[in-house]
């Protein structure tokens, strides 16, 4: 599995342990805007996941979805994130490269080195790179109508395995397909189903 990932990925420029593509990764969207009650919900469900040493994939640009890297980034876990810019010649942050030098995390892009400015278009261009590059996505809330729900959407429409929290804020994902989940447990039992499927 590692080497066909890195032989899909191989054009495109990072930083750091590129081994982690060879893991089975688990893609996390959140929306800018997400219901209380499921940030709180998020919080404890990524903490979870970094004490399973589950490696995370994001863009890492929500709000929920920074605070998920500060934790993963405090923990042991590896994370692997996904800027809307070119890598190259990028001002690293100072929590980064602890991280960077033990191997626990991966920066990679799929743009060209001419790409330094993030747009809605790259943002866009980025989320569906990391649809494509993890093996199972969790989206902890979508706006209706908006572009992590159409994401999702054309996720579930290629065959990706999405899962979402149980809540009535998330019915317009389920409804299409994106399986529900309730705990931590619930989704490690189909991280764990897509590794016996990799392997």
């Amino acid at each position: 599995m590692a080497d066909a990932m890195s032989d899909q990925f191989a054009a495109c420029a990072s930083v750091g342990n590129r081994d982690l593509l060879g893991k089975v990764t688990l893609g996390l969207f959140c929306s800018v805007h997400c219901p209380g009650k499921l940030v709180v919900r998020t919080y404890e469900l990524v903490r979870a996941l970094r004490d399973a040493d589950v490696t995370l994939v994001a863009g890492f640009h929500s709000p929920m979805e920074q605070e998920c890297l500060r934790l993963v980034l405090r923990g042991g876990s590896p994370g692997i994130v996904c800027p809307a810019r070119s890598v190259q010649d990028m001002r690293l942050q100072p929590e980064w490269k602890p991280p960077l030098q033990v191997g626990r995390l991966l920066l990679i892009s799929p743009f060209p080195a001419s790409v330094r400015r993030v747009t809605r278009e790259t943002a866009q261009v980025r989320n569906a790179f990391v649809a494509r590059l993890a093996d199972v996505l969790f989206v902890a809330y979508a706006n209706p109508g908006g572009s992590t729900e159409h994401l999702c959407r054309d996720a579930l429409e290629h065959g990706k395995r999405v899962l979402t929290f149980s809540a009535a804020e998330n019915e317009h994902l389920i409804k299409p397909g994106a399986q529900p989940a309730e705990d931590a447990p619930s989704v490690l039992r189909a991280i764990r189903d897509m590794s016996q499927t990799v392997t």
